[in-house]
């Protein structure tokens, strides 16, 4: 009688579309340390309409399992759910296709994790020998877990660690899919639902800024989307009118700071994303489309 293989403890998932930087992901991951007893398999989605990372997932046998999913076409909400589809194990760890993870990132989660729903950890920005001064001062690309009063209220997918059960039958809306904000979302969402989260600072994965996203307009329209996705907690709690008033003070604010630091480069554009971000609130909850990033 054939034993049915024990379920990994994590299932590492990776969405992927037409990005040869997913070997170097895929290698970062194999060489993580600290793991000792620790059972890990891989899951790759590709979202492509051909099954184009079939032949760099399969290519070579890695030091764990891997899983390569076909999860057509051009919307990563198709591919992150195929991948909750797919796990079997305690934990999902989600990284991106373009991001290295230092040796000690999933240990780290590990061993932050506790009791909580998920752990969120930094996302290390790296930027080119071109990039202007004050993107590297700025370091607007970089990400980390933002802890609020109430502690960690929201996540990404980039740099995860969440526990599959308390995930349950809940999924990644498609119609955030293309336009970007599913992840925030989905967090958000379990959050409300009761989940509480965690922030793990020594758990870092690095990422390549690329060449189209050093300016001020490609940070604008990031922060603006993330607004409307925000605008949404205003509408789940009806309070649309109190949205509207309070995005919009904020960002005459940012307005009004900016124009007073426009001798500090670096505060002066932090201060004009952060207000793209409450203008993408108020756009929102006035009825605009959402704008699309991929």
């Amino acid at each position: 009688m054939t034993e049915t293989p024990a379920a990994p403890l994590v299932d590492v998932c990776i969405c992927t579309y037409r990005r040869n930087s997913l070997a170097a992901t895929l290698a970062s991951i194999d060489a993580q340390a600290g793991l000792t007893d620790v059972s890990v398999r891989i899951l790759v989605a590709d979202n492509d309409v051909a099954p184009t990372a079939r032949p760099l997932v399969e290519a070579e046998k890695g030091r764990w399992p891997r899983l390569y999913i076909h999860a057509p076409a051009q919307n990563i909400s198709i591919a992150r759910n195929a991948l909750l589809d797919a796990s079997s194990a305690t934990y999902v760890a989600w990284i991106d296709d373009d991001e290295i993870a230092d040796p000690t990132w999933l240990s780290g989660l590990l061993a932050t994790i506790g009791d909580h729903a998920a752990a969120f950890g930094p996302v290390r920005a790296i930027y080119p020998d071109n990039a202007p001064e004050w993107i590297r001062a700025a370091d607007l690309h970089a990400t980390q877990p933002v802890i609020t009063p109430r502690g960690v209220i929201t996540g990404y997918t980039s740099n995860a660690l969440v526990r599959r059960d308390a995930v349950g039958d809940q999924r990644f809306l498609e119609d955030l899919g293309r336009s970007g904000g599913e992840d925030t979302e989905f967090f958000s969402r379990l959050h409300d639902a009761g989940r509480r989260y965690v922030a793990a600072p020594d758990a870092v994965v690095s990422e390549p800024t690329a060449q189209d996203r050093l300016t001020l307009k490609w940070l604008e329209r990031r922060a603006f989307r993330a607004g409307q996705t925000h605008a949404r907690s205003y509408l789940a709690a009806g309070r649309r009118v109190r949205g509207i008033l309070e995005a919009g003070t904020k960002a005459l604010a940012c307005l009004v700071l900016s124009l007073a630091r426009a001798g500090d480069v670096v505060a002066r554009r932090r201060l004009q994303v952060r207000g793209a971000l409450h203008r993408g609130v108020v756009a929102s909850l006035l009825g605009a489309r959402d704008v699309r990033l991929y």
